[in-house]
């Protein structure tokens, strides 16, 4: 995120921080945190709360930590943790010191709530989950108080220790916080503190048999980390109130962190949930959560999604108070954009046919120097063999070819890209009808760059072309929209799976490329000449090249779609 000067283009955030500096609100410190819950892949939504944290202490001179939110051991794995720290850091953002995890303070949290016990302000229930939510009723009614809420401090700080050395069952008793049972903020009636679990934590193995709930451990981990500016999304915003209550009665000290909402990104055409996100991994409907067509941050970086893209697409999308749906076909244009500046260029016949060009030489091989990037020299260029026998996409040929086809039919000529200008003379078909092989002629004078009179002359069509003998064999996955409806989940009882696109994964296994392509690396990314942007997949070994589209050269699909 920029340094920002104009007054006019602060978003709120950004104001809220300034003036806090300026007013020298916890002693004019700018410490902001990113916190997720180590249960799941990253999503293209937590990118931007990656960019707009990362980004803040940026711009303010501050610090950012990674905090894992590690409260849950029955849905939290080394595998996420790991996922999240790769992401982040491929996103091009440094956290301060090491990582931090919610279980680091699981000590002192168990003493704060000790603290809560010993002030009468925390108690042991009994009743289950279920019955506690039911009596906390609705905000215009008055809530039902547990039978337990008068427990004495002796029999609430027992119960708690006999909680912590493990001797009742899941379920069996929880801590709650004494607030208002009648309180129009319903997470203000006496919310749960502590559950029993008793689960092997990843970090903590079976120390605890208990573990704090998010709104008890979130602030009070912020304040031990000495966080400023605690950046939520807009859910977050009526636990503002028991976040700045667990606070005041917890702490002692002048300086408190504050919480900031802002709305979550909702992207069209998908899903943002983890628990969907989850499904469709577990259910095969994808590949894995770095499957190309899942918003994950892994997904996306398979795809060909890169770094500078995501955070220009965060940064267009801004800041706002209110919940929005953002297009997916302005992601789309980010990776465009930062793509057609930086890939270089190169052929690949997606859907090849052969040409023979009847006139010229039968063992003669020309290296074409063709430019990687016609805008940027510093790319070079590559040599790009050129012979009798060639392979063009069978798009490019058209029988009784309408007026408007500039590319090959019969009697038509066009320019083979950085090569020459060929005619068509014929074709031969095989015994279904197809077109099995073209034959052109050539004239030898249109060379490209040759400086000939002839090379200046004009036809209306160019195509891109490989040699039949030199062209390297790959599988081309063409990816689309894993979803065929714009909200897929916003539809009252219509399962989101009833919207998948059956036509999000093509793969294609004869595909040619260039020979200039023979030693390319996973995440490798390329414009591959009229065809789109692609990069190099995971599976691809140096016997198999395997690229993978991440986006066409237009948007194609709101054509489609109009």
């Amino acid at each position: 995120m920029a340094e920002v000067n104009e007054e006019k283009s602060l978003n709120f955030i950004q104001q809220i921080i300034k003036d806090d500096k300026k007013n020298g609100k916890n002693e004019s410190r700018v410490h902001t945190r990113f916190p997720p819950e180590p249960n799941g892949y990253l999503h293209i939504g937590h990118a931007k709360s990656i960019c707009l944290n990362f980004g803040l202490a940026q711009q303010f001179d501050g610090k950012c930590n990674l905090r894992f939110d590690d409260t849950n051991p029955s849905k939290e794995e080394t595998e996420y943790v790991d996922s999240i720290m790769e992401d982040i850091k491929w996103l091009g953002f440094e956290w301060e010191g090491d990582p931090h995890y919610t279980s680091d303070y699981f000590d002192q949290l168990f003493e704060w709530a000790v603290k809560l016990i010993k002030d009468g302000k925390a108690y042991v229930d009994d009743q289950s989950a279920e019955l506690i939510s039911e009596q906390k009723k609705s905000p215009t009614e008055e809530g039902i108080e547990s039978p337990y809420r008068n427990r004495s401090v002796e029999e609430n700080y027992d119960l708690f220790l006999r909680m912590k050395n493990g001797e009742f069952k899941d379920g069996e008793k929880v801590l709650r916080a004494k607030i208002d049972m009648n309180s129009p903020n319903m997470h203000m009636r006496d919310p749960i503190i502590y559950r029993i679990m008793n689960a092997e934590h990843h970090r903590t193995g079976n120390k605890w048999c208990i573990y704090p709930m998010y709104d008890f451990a979130h602030g009070e981990s912020d304040y031990l980390e000495g966080i400023t500016h605690s950046i939520c999304t807009l859910e977050f915003e009526v636990h503002r109130p028991l976040y700045n209550w667990f606070v005041e009665n917890l702490t002692d000290t002048e300086y408190r962190p504050r919480q900031i909402e802002f709305a979550r990104l909702n992207l069209s055409y998908t899903v943002m949930s983890k628990r969907k996100l989850l499904e469709l991994v577990e259910g095969n409907i994808v590949s894995g959560w770095d499957d190309p067509r899942m918003p994950t941050v892994s997904g996306l970086r398979r795809r060909g999604y890169t770094p500078d893209s995501i955070r220009m697409f965060a940064d267009k999308i801004g800041v706002a108070k209110r919940e929005n749906v953002i297009d997916v076909s302005l992601l789309e244009y980010c990776v465009r954009e930062d793509l057609n500046n930086k890939a270089p260029r190169a052929m690949a016949i997606l859907d090849p046919v052969k040409v023979v060009i009847d006139n010229y030489p039968e063992d003669k091989v020309e290296m074409m120097n063709i430019a990687y990037h016609q805008k940027d020299e510093s790319m070079g260029s590559r040599e790009v063999p050129f012979t009798k026998e060639l392979y063009i996409e069978r798009s490019d040929y058209m029988e009784d070819a309408p007026k408007k086809f500039f590319r090959l039919s019969e009697g038509r000529e066009v320019r083979f890209r950085g090569a020459y200008i060929l005619k068509c003379e014929s074709v031969e078909k095989d015994a279904d009808g197809n077109i099995s092989v073209i034959h052109c002629t050539y004239d030898e004078e249109t060379r490209s760059g040759s400086g000939s009179e002839a090379s200046k002359r004009k036809v209306k069509g160019t195509i891109h072309w490989l040699s039949a003998s030199h062209s390297l064999d790959a599988e081309v996955r063409l990816y689309d929209r894993l979803f065929s409806d714009p909200a897929p989940d916003g539809h009252k009882d219509v399962d989101y799976k009833e919207f998948l696109n059956s036509e999000s994964l093509e793969i294609l296994s004869n595909c040619k490329v260039e020979p200039a392509l023979a030693n390319v690396k996973p995440l490798d990314f390329f414009q591959f000449v009229r065809m789109g942007y692609f990069n190099v997949d995971k599976d691809s070994t140096k016997e198999k090249l395997v690229f993978n589209r991440t986006v066409s050269l237009k948007d194609s699909w709101a054509k489609m779609n109009k």
